[in-house]
């Protein structure tokens, strides 16, 4: 059945993926039953019905002993299972109809917002709860992953129409005229400078995320796949080990062909005479605008992982989680084969005065916070640095490198 595999996941996601220990724990009402398992989470009756708020009490075992039984039995009254649900699927999108101008649903009406549960993964506070109970040992603290991620929204600021007649206006003409010479001399192909601090962690995964759209409104600039300027960015880019992933188009339905994006990712080994298939398609959505209905189209086509799991305007966990986590689809009640990789920090986020405003020291040490839950956790951390802010007049430049610097530390 349907809800005994979410039910049998979530579980086993919960325990790191050890399927043995997951067997242990019963998910029953049912009194009699509860003696057969070493730990019992009692459900709310929720999970597969109506989609409620999840009860956001800490959660506690309570031990019962149980007369000529091997062993006692851990019964713990918080659907945790139900609450992992809520979180890991963005059921809660479903039952708030909020949204910003872009479409997007923010820090600010999520209950977690609303309750200061960001910086709190409480799905991973679940797990080591759970883990305890069962006398496992906890996750080794430690990065299990890092992805160094960028969003290439513009190749160049100076080197297109608009951007160059804006410049001049601006009294940036200076600038225009040194981008128009040498596109290395334009502000936003900070590609190399880039390179060189990924490469200052070790074993890091990176990843650039590309658009091909018509370039209009919210999708603005456009840049030409087979043009001169991203080709030379692309060089750089695939020369340097990272992947290439999709940006999709801000605009609702309007996703990047997948065949011409498979095609140009597949351009660089047509070169070397060996045509590979690829097995995983990264994504990430524009401006982090993402719903359900968007989120089964990626699944629909083929995507394997997403990097788009955060809240714009608000640091911190979206998902309750710091690991990746199969996306329960809240409509169908389905286990897709999408990975949801929890994004920790985006640049604009910290610094925009829409957002956060914070100022750098005030950045550095929020990004601390959340390195510091990712760590004990063994998560991942995901970074979205874009090509084209490090060189403004915000601190994304000098930030970038200590946060790096953080992360080899640890």
């Amino acid at each position: 059945m349907i809800m005994d595999e979410i039910i049998e996941y979530i579980i086993t996601f919960l325990l790191y993926g050890n399927a043995n220990a997951a067997k242990q724990v019963g998910y029953t009402a049912d009194e009699a039953e509860w003696c057969h398992y070493r730990v019992v989470i009692v459900p709310n009756g929720q999970l597969g019905k109506e989609i409620v708020l999840p009860d956001l009490s800490e959660a506690k075992g309570e031990r019962l002993e149980a007369k000529g039984a091997e062993h006692s039995t851990w019964i713990i009254h918080t659907d945790i299972v139900y609450n992992t649900f809520f979180f890991i699927s963005r059921a809660e999108e479903l039952i708030n109809p909020q949204r910003d101008e872009h479409g997007r649903f923010l820090a600010k009406y999520s209950i977690l917002g609303q309750n200061n549960r960001l910086m709190i993964p409480t799905v991973d506070e679940y797990a080591r709860m759970l883990m305890k109970l069962l006398d496992l040992p906890l996750p080794t603290p430690s990065f299990s992953k890092i992805y160094l991620t960028h969003d290439i929204d513009t190749v160049a600021h100076y080197r297109h129409w608009r951007g160059a007649i804006g410049g001049i206006m601006r009294g940036q003409w200076r600038k225009v005229m040194a981008s128009l010479k040498n596109l290395h001399n334009d502000p936003a192909f900070t590609f190399s400078w880039l390179i060189a601090q990924d490469k200052k962690v070790a074993g890091a995964k990176c990843i650039y995320f590309i658009k091909d759209t018509e370039g209009k409104g919210y999708d603005y600039p456009q840049y030409k796949l087979d043009g001169k300027d991203f080709e030379t960015a692309e060089q750089l880019i695939v020369n340097s080990g990272a992947k290439i992933g999709l940006h999709s188009s801000y605009y609702g339905g309007k996703m990047t062909n997948v065949v011409v994006f498979t095609h140009m990712v597949n351009k660089e080994s047509v070169r070397e005479g060996d045509i590979i298939k690829i097995k995983d398609l990264y994504h990430r959505s524009h401006y982090l605008r993402c719903s359900i209905d968007d989120m089964q189209m990626l699944v629909n086509m083929g995507i394997t992982d997403d990097f788009t799991m955060m809240f714009p305007d608000q640091v911190g966990f979206r998902l309750q989680t710091t690991r990746p986590v199969r996306w329960i689809n809240p409509k169908t009640m389905q286990i897709t084969d999408l990975a949801l990789h929890p994004l920790t920090v985006m640049d604009c986020t910290l610094s925009n005065s829409n957002y956060m405003n914070l100022s750098e020291d005030e950045a550095y040490f929020e990004c601390q916070r959340l390195f510091d839950k990712v760590h004990q956790n063994a998560g991942e951390v995901v970074l979205l640095w874009h090509n084209s802010n490090p060189t403004g007049n915000i601190y994304h430049s000098s930030l970038y490198p200590k946060l790096l610097e953080m992360l080899v530390e640890n």
